[in-house]
């Protein structure tokens, strides 16, 4: 959420004190994803007050709520049939500058418009008030031997709903039962680790990579599970469940297929990337895709903590071993391998390791660079494309607002 004390000098620039509001339909709630403290209309329109500096990033983030922005307009000129949404830090007042002119505002507004690729991409067929109720036809453990925790690989049964989707989109879970106030638990947004067309390549499943939560309570030190993760671990095949979606633009592929895919991923970041590479190389997969062949280079970097938490191991080694041409796989497996430093091997470690050959990768046009896991690696990925990038004299924190821009840096993190 935007923060006025985190806009720093941007905010006194000429182009920082710009304030816009946005027109938007469509908006889902979840109090877990959104980490919003203020409720939103389930229909009609909404209207959304955005400075200048965080239009791109409150356009990501109202298309992972599953919105449609209808207009975009200097502030002023709200409508007073929705209802206004502010940040948690309070409404951003508009300043005494005049407002753009209409064409100038096209004109900013324009790189912004990246989500118009995939403009036709289903999103929310089934919301909380009307899911879809499908059977579990598969749970099966992902951890091998001597792995830390539980992770499973979920299949469900879509026959007869009327869910499309595609790689990247995601779908929420409602947990039965109510919460410790007695309503009915929220959804939680999981990413979807199949391709369009399911495991099954039948156009009637969607899978996904679940780890249970578990962790101790710091005060009293009872073991807490997550609601929602325990209950689809103990799913059996047949049990009944309630699902909502799709959502979720920004961590789509591009229909190209001569594009290279850098993808990071921690842990269960990895099921939109299965689900990509499952399109570049499964074999029926490719069959149902006859004018989709990829032809250029997709790089994962996967982090875990031990070796049997390396999730579909299998999968993807078979892949690479086939297409060594076109898929490289790097691990960062933190208890068992170590840093140039002599310290725990993390994701960003062997992205420092690589920079170089990143950096020239990045710079091409063609590459789309896709992270998905943990939040905290960002920070360290950061940092060591930043000391790639000085070496050509490029500040990183620049050219990644023009990859942005591009539409080719795409991040889903938590």
């Amino acid at each position: 959420m935007y923060n006025p004390s985190a806009a720093g000098s941007a905010a006194n620039t000429v182009s920082g004190s710009r304030v816009f509001v946005y027109e938007v339909v469509g908006l889902r709630q979840n109090d877990e994803t959104d980490k919003m403290s203020y409720p939103i209309r389930r229909s009609g329109s909404v209207f959304i007050t955005v400075p200048y500096n965080r239009m791109n990033e409150e356009m990501r983030r109202i298309t992972r709520m599953g919105g449609q922005i209808v207009s975009i307009r200097p502030s002023g000129q709200e409508q007073s049939n929705g209802q206004a949404i502010s940040d948690k830090a309070g409404d951003v007042k508009a300043t005494s500058e005049p407002a753009p002119e209409p064409a100038k505002l096209e004109e900013k507004t324009k790189p912004m418009t990246q989500a118009k690729a995939h403009e036709n991409v289903a999103v929310n067929t089934y919301r909380p008030n009307n899911p879809w109720t499908g059977k579990c036809i598969s749970n099966e453990e992902l951890v091998g031997e001597g792995g830390i925790g539980t992770c499973r690989h979920l299949m469900f049964d879509l026959e007869g709903s009327e869910l499309r989707y595609l790689e990247g989109q995601s779908i929420g879970i409602i947990p039965p039962g109510t919460d410790k106030n007695g309503k009915p638990h929220k959804l939680r947004l999981y990413s979807i680790a199949s391709t369009r067309h399911g495991d099954r390549v039948d156009d009637k499943t969607v899978s996904l990579c679940v780890r249970k939560l578990e962790y101790k309570h710091p005060e009293t030190g009872e073991l807490v599970e997550g609601v929602c993760s325990s209950y689809l671990c103990k799913l059996n095949p047949g049990d009944e469940v309630k699902i909502t979606g799709p959502t979720g633009k920004e961590m789509l592929l591009p229909n190209d297929p001569n594009i290279n895919v850098i993808m990071m991923a921690t842990g269960t970041g990895i099921a939109p990337f299965r689900a990509y590479l499952w399109r570049m190389f499964k074999d029926n997969e490719r069959a149902a895709n006859p004018d989709y062949r990829f032809n250029g280079l997709a790089w994962l970097i996967f982090g875990v903590a031990t070796s049997p938490n390396i999730l579909y191991k299998q999968e993807l080694e078979e892949m690479q071993e086939r297409y060594p041409d076109n898929f490289r796989l790097t691990y960062a497996i933190s208890r068992e391998q170590k840093n140039a430093q002599g310290g725990k091997m993390y994701i960003q470690d062997r992205v420092a390791e690589n920079s170089a050959e990143l950096w020239k990768l990045i710079q091409q046009e063609n590459t789309h660079t896709y992270i998905c896991g943990l939040k905290g690696m960002e920070d360290g990925i950061d940092q060591a494309l930043t000391e790639a990038a000085s070496k050509d004299g490029v500040a990183w924190n620049e050219y990644q607002r023009t990859l942005k821009k591009a539409g080719r840096w795409h991040v889903e993190t938590y």
